[in-house]
């Protein structure tokens, strides 16, 4: 079920998407599994109908969907012996499931034994129970397969070496503590997770390699152990993703442990006429990031820890990237297993033939936090507050206006690096009745946060979040 999902993922528009994205957020892939299971249950039940109807009819649906489950199965990266069969497994045993209720509803009819309808009421409750539980089994399997592997045995006793360049340490005041204000470090279990992955990949680290390949002088086979044994530098980086709508919440900052990419892509000696590397997951996902970005001063790591610990699996255990200032589409690749060096004239990503740029810097962007659009607050002097981000340039100020007015500039806090987001707060005297907030930032070269509305398609929306507010006396 897996597989076929993933198949659909990879087919449906670009808006489809996008519009999942923005209504389910993170809860995507169940929402999928749950109309898949609908939509396969409908089916069986007009299986039953076409197998009463004519003989071998229904038998006949149940097995096409094995063969659509093969050919789903034989698309994924990461297929299998056993993956291959499962779909025909599951065909085989559907088939012999229906004709076996249809010859129970055939005796029944036969003996005259509870009338027509009773019986045939009961035939079509029995299939549809089965294949709902069969489906809705299978997608329990699947999400318990990817919460059981992110607790495996090897990534619970893995032991991270030390940083040879620690994390800088957080400025003091860079954490406002207003209550309801994103935190400056995102917790892991709180942090996004946008991927193309349905089950989580399950990767021993024990089995994982790198390769670099492509324009390269050399090729280059890194182990898990041999990134380890390299100077392990840690930095906070905030990571965003690109159906990050105006306001939103997809994004999150974390510490992460890992290998500048650069040192690797020297080891492996670039071709001058390349400007592209094209990384590749253990899922078949791709990004395309401009080799120029990996290869300058900036923290672009393999990461293998995340605000102290192992990768959680979800989060691309055992390496993933993090580049800052890229959104994730064209950087973040988890459970990476390959940085092919390449260029943009002979190579596309996952994303970039389904309508989304081959690059795709961060949006200089600003979000309110508290209070939430749509709170009654009492009349006077209200603390609005939430957070900025100006990535690899770093946030130089942030405004905010009341109903269209003049820009007030809010109290900024110290950053942890320009590679972060800042927290921001400022109190606004508000009269009783219904009031429009909205907050924009400026980055440290003076460049100021479009204003203009923009969807996230194709490379990050713009505007400015605004919020309403009800006023009490």
């Amino acid at each position: 079920m897996t597989a076929l999902g993933g198949a659909v993922i990879d087919a449906v528009p670009p808006g489809v998407k996008d519009w999942a994205v923005s209504l389910f957020g993170t809860a995507d892939k169940l929402a999928l599994l749950a109309g898949m299971a609908l939509v396969i249950a409908v089916v069986a039940a007009a299986a039953g109908i076409l197998e009463l109807r004519r003989r071998f009819a229904g038998a006949a649906v149940f097995a096409v969907f094995g063969v659509v489950g093969l050919a789903a199965v034989l698309t994924r990266a990461q297929v299998t012996a056993a993956a291959v069969a499962l779909p025909l497994l599951a065909a085989g045993i559907g088939i012999a499931v229906l004709l076996k209720l249809v010859r129970r509803l055939a005796a029944v009819d036969g003996a005259g034994q509870a009338g027509e309808g009773p019986a045939r009421r009961g035939f079509f409750q029995v299939l549809g129970g089965t294949a709902a539980g069969v489906v809705v089994g299978g997608a329990v399997v699947a999400v318990w397969r990817g919460g059981a592997a992110g607790v495996n045995e090897v990534r619970r006793t893995l032991q991270l070496p030390k940083a040879k360049s620690p994390a800088p340490a957080i400025p003091a005041g860079a954490d406002l503590g207003l209550a309801g204000v994103a935190p400056l470090v995102t917790p892991n279990p709180d942090f996004y997770r946008i991927d193309t992955a349905l089950s989580v990949p399950v990767l021993d680290s024990r089995e994982w390699k790198l390769k670099v390949t492509g324009l390269v002088e050399r090729e280059v086979e890194l182990t898990f152990d041999d990134l380890l044994a390299k100077p392990l530098v840690e930095r906070h980086v905030t990571i965003a993703c690109v159906s990050n709508e105006v306001g939103g919440g997809l994004i999150g900052n974390a510490r992460w442990l890992g290998w500048p990419v650069r040192e690797l892509l020297a080891m492996a000696g670039p071709r001058p006429e390349a400007d592209m590397v094209l990384s590749r997951s253990a899922d078949g996902f791709t990004a395309s990031t401009p080799l120029e970005v990996l290869t300058d001063r900036r923290d672009a790591l393999l990461a293998v820890g995340m605000n102290g610990e192992p990768l959680p699996l979800e989060h691309g255990f055992p390496v993933r990237m993090i580049v800052p200032g890229l959104y994730g589409y064209v950087s973040a690749t988890k459970w990476l297993i390959e940085l092919k060096v390449t260029r943009f004239a002979d190579d596309v990503a996952y994303w970039t033939p389904r309508g989304w740029s081959e690059r795709g810097p961060i949006k200089l962007s600003s979000r309110i936090d508290v209070p939430r659009n749509g709170a009654s607050v009492p009349a006077g002097k209200v603390l609005v507050g939430g957070v900025a981000w100006a990535q690899h340039t770093g946030v130089g100020k942030v405004e905010l206006r009341v109903d269209r007015g003049n820009w007030q500039p809010a109290r900024l806090a110290p950053g942890i690096s320009v590679d972060t987001w800042y927290q921001w707060e400022l109190g606004v005297d508000l009269q009783p009745g219904e009031h429009e907030v909205q907050v924009r930032a400026t980055d440290r070269r003076g460049t100021v946060q479009v204003e203009e509305r923009r969807p996230v398609a194709p490379d990050g929306a713009t505007g400015l979040h605004t919020i309403r507010l009800d006023v009490k006396t």
